[in-house]
């Protein structure tokens, strides 16, 4: 991709110096997590909650891709992978099949894209993941691939499938942040006393994190061609059982009627 292509839509902010808010600030993730639970499609709560508990870890996880061999040279390149998720005509040549042509299918039923995420991002003022930095690249790279992690984890977009993606992103990111979205939701969904194995589902989601492959050093656009069966196998992704065992009219959100 072209250097004019990558910077087209990322509104970057000068002087380009380094992110240094490391403060945690518990109070405003828990501010954050009620605003969420009252609405979970505030997807700005999730980033105000990632910025109050971030700490230390996107530079630690920056670290980490370097001393990767494809991290080193994803971080060389330095995409911004938004750009090519926009990209509609590459994503419409990936193959029936493939994780892109599963993202494709993902994007499109929800109406939901990486820019529309991007721009939730940038309604936390704080937030310096628009800076001309590569901890702050690194930084949109895993907001990017947000939607990706859904696909091959095979968790939903409702609250018990975002808890679980936000489980399995705890040990691959580090963030405190997504342990704590994570537990505040097995607290929300045993309030329902339902018989559905809620927590064991997110629960189960962090285990796979934690025994998947290290995902945020991968080639996205080699892995969006690859046969998704193919890339869950390669990257030791199990399949969701606990998550699948709620009936998807359980699944979406905390507090229900029946």
């Amino acid at each position: 991709m072209a250097v004019a292509q990558t910077f087209q839509h990322v509104r970057y902010s000068e002087p380009a110096t380094a992110p240094h808010k490391y403060a945690i600030e518990p109070l405003r993730a828990l501010r954050g997590f009620r605003r969420l639970v009252a609405d979970k499609e505030d997807t700005k709560q999730v980033f105000e909650i990632m910025a109050a508990l971030a700490g230390r870890s996107i530079p630690k996880g920056y670290a980490r891709l370097l001393n990767v061999p494809e991290g080193g040279r994803q971080a060389y390149f330095a995409v911004e992978f938004a750009d090519r998720l926009q990209d509609e005509t590459w994503l419409a040549s990936l193959p029936e099949g493939s994780v892109g042509a599963h993202y494709r299918a993902f994007i499109a039923a929800r109406a939901i894209s990486a820019y529309g995420l991007a721009e939730e991002s940038r309604k936390v003022g704080d937030v310096e993941m628009d800076l001309a930095h590569p901890t702050a690249w690194y930084a949109r790279r895993l907001r990017d691939i947000h939607d990706i992690w859904h696909v091959l984890t095979g968790y939903g977009t409702d609250a018990l499938g975002e808890a679980c993606v936000v489980a399995f992103s705890y040990p691959q990111a580090g963030s405190p942040g997504f342990a704590f979205i994570a537990a505040g939701a097995v607290l929300e969904f045993e309030k329902l006393r339902k018989g559905h194995p809620y927590g064991r589902a997110i629960l189960q989601a962090w285990r796979h994190g934690r025994r998947a492959e290290w995902l945020p050093a991968l080639d996205y656009e080699t892995l969006l061609a690859e046969p998704l069966d193919v890339a869950r196998a390669r990257l030791r992704i199990a399949p969701p059982t606990l998550y699948d065992a709620v009936p998807p009219e359980a699944r979406n959100g905390y507090r229900y009627n029946n």
